[in-house]
């Protein structure tokens, strides 16, 4: 490999120790698309040290030239001939391979003496990480294999010879607020908290973590951040794409749970938290959790009685994405025809500090819209003084702040200037800031970032356990007050909360229901339009 110090240097990394990664869920999904990807990309980049060992564990009865070829396949798919066959080749030399079930403690005793063979045969120095890419139900079983047997205990020797164990685990975090409790819980039984890597792939994108830089680095915005000058936030993950082949977990899940407790969380906690004392893990953390617990709590009651005027959900019907006619969501493989999950939901939140009080946050997420966006908007407050014309007045947009995560990444600040003409009247015009591609350009994966993370120990990007359970106390009244086995009665007949005789509410390649354009319009307000560059 070349020059691995200079190679890192460029992309401002700290250097990765000697480290074994094994990832339980090996030959799946998650690992093909996304990990083995990264990994060849911080290994493309010379981040990953000579000393860098892979682990791939799963049910299927592969041998190690299997998962090998498996691996040097699934690279020079992804990327075609643009592949680096130095790379791949070194990276099929450093994995191993081993079957196991994931529920048999047998199982975890072969892992163990197979990476005891690893390590005596290289030089990660005990360092290890566990990428658990499988199903949420074995996560507590399998921590607690783990710890059974001293995989992932980490020894007492003095601090500059200690090797680290850390353990990365994917969303969901549980279902609800109960069930995250418990699985905090029962983690906390086998690790430490600062062992458990909670890994949400929207906080390895640069266009989030750009979110509190330019917050927190430009002194001309943030004086503006607060009550006096913002009127509404508005944050939007909009996809073109449907349930695809993820039905059997869309079903249960649905649109509220897949998103809002996690991604959209993140996104609200980043443009609403309060300024950290600095850039550490536990500041950071502790600021995003803080405004989090300052988000208005509406009983699940108190929604049942007019829930439309707080949350509005929805699931497509049949329509036309791009020209191409799509099917509605019961007609997708896998979906009850008869399915009452949403596909879309929009909420209003209510933040109770000195900050944000009476500005309202308005989120929405949702599938087989007419555009894949995801982006923030800040609406700042019309001038006091009318200096223009009445008809003019009303019709003069709004200064906004937009923040475009994807598919255009940037920053775009819409401002009133003079009309070209004879007279003085004032239009809207743009002043966009166009982000740089990152690092590892359109291969990157947004994961290539957290690995590293783990591999330094920087939690920073990570949720911690009170993070997730903030997250679900967000949403927990909207699950009772849709539950399906609630009693009768609790939602007026005819709204769009109704049950499942209401849905479809929205065709495919629409911006969604009409009841969300109305949760905003009964305060005059209206949602950034999807369609608008």
């Amino acid at each position: 490999m070349p020059d691995e110090k200079s190679e890192a240097t460029k992309l401002n990394a700290p250097p990765v120790p000697a480290c074994l990664m094994t990832i339980f869920g090996a030959t799946g999904d998650l690992t093909k698309r996304l990990l083995l990807p990264s990994v060849y990309n911080l290994a493309a980049a010379k981040v990953l040290p000579d000393s860098f060992r892979l682990l791939g564990v799963a049910k299927e009865d592969w041998d190690e030239a299997k998962f090998r070829d498996h691996i040097a396949t699934t690279l020079k798919q992804f990327w075609g001939p643009d592949a680096d066959t130095t790379v791949v080749d070194w990276l099929t030399q450093k994995a191993s391979y081993q079957s196991a079930d994931f529920d048999g403690p047998d199982s975890f005793d072969k892992v163990k003496a197979t990476i005891e063979r690893i390590e005596k045969d290289s030089q990660t120095g005990g360092n290890r990480l566990f990428y658990l890419a499988v199903a949420p139900t074995f996560i507590a079983t399998m921590a607690a294999q783990l710890s059974r047997t001293g995989l992932i205990t980490e020894d007492d020797t003095a601090a500059s010879n200690k090797s680290w164990r850390r353990l990365v685990i994917e969303k969901p975090f549980g279902s609800d607020l109960a069930s995250a409790v418990a699985l905090n819980r029962d983690l906390q039984k086998s690790l430490r908290e600062d062992q458990i890597y909670r890994i949400d792939h929207f906080a390895g994108k640069d266009t989030v973590q750009d979110l509190a830089v330019f917050r927190f680095s430009n002194t001309i915005f943030e004086p503006l951040w607060n009550r006096s000058t913002i009127d509404n936030i508005q944050i939007t993950a909009a996809e073109t794409v449907g349930v695809e082949a993820r039905a059997g977990y869309y079903e249960q899940s649905g649109a509220l749970r897949d998103m809002v407790p996690n991604h959209m969380a993140e996104l609200l906690s980043l443009v609403a938290m309060e300024p950290p004392s600095s850039f550490d893990a536990k500041h950071l953390r502790d600021k995003q959790v803080e405004v989090l617990q300052s988000v208005r709590s509406h009983p699940s009651q108190d929604l049942s009685q007019d829930i439309s005027l707080w949350a509005v959900r929805g699931q497509y019907g049949a329509g036309s994405i791009n020209g191409q006619a799509v099917p509605g969501y019961r007609q997708e493989p896998g979906v009850d025809p008869s399915s009452n999950t949403e596909t879309y939901v929009a909420v209003k939140i209510e933040i109770d500090n000195w900050r944000w009080s009476g500005v309202p946050f308005y989120i929405r997420t949702g599938k087989r819209c007419s555009r894949a966006l995801t982006e923030i908007v800040v609406t700042f407050r019309r001038p006091p003084a009318r200096l223009f014309p009445v008809h003019q007045q009303g019709g003069l947009p709004w200064n906004r702040l937009f923040f475009n995560l994807q598919p255009d990444p940037g920053i775009r600040l819409a401002v009133g200037v003079k009309a070209s003409g004879l007279t003085t009247s004032a239009i809207q015009d743009r002043m966009i800031l166009q982000f740089t591609a990152g690092p590892f350009g359109n291969h990157g994966k947004g994961y290539e970032r957290l690995l590293h993370d783990v591999m330094t120990g920087n939690p920073a990007l990570f949720q911690r356990a009170d993070f997730v359970e903030e997250g679900w106390r967000l949403v927990q009244p909207l699950l009772d007050a849709w539950n399906p086995s609630r009693s009768p009665g609790r939602i007026r007949p005819g709204s769009v909360e109704s049950p499942q005789d209401s849905f479809p509410n929205y065709a495919a390649g629409s911006s969604g229901p009409k009841a969300a354009d109305e949760l905003l319009s009964r305060s005059g307000r209206s949602w950034h339009s999807l369609e608008e560059a």
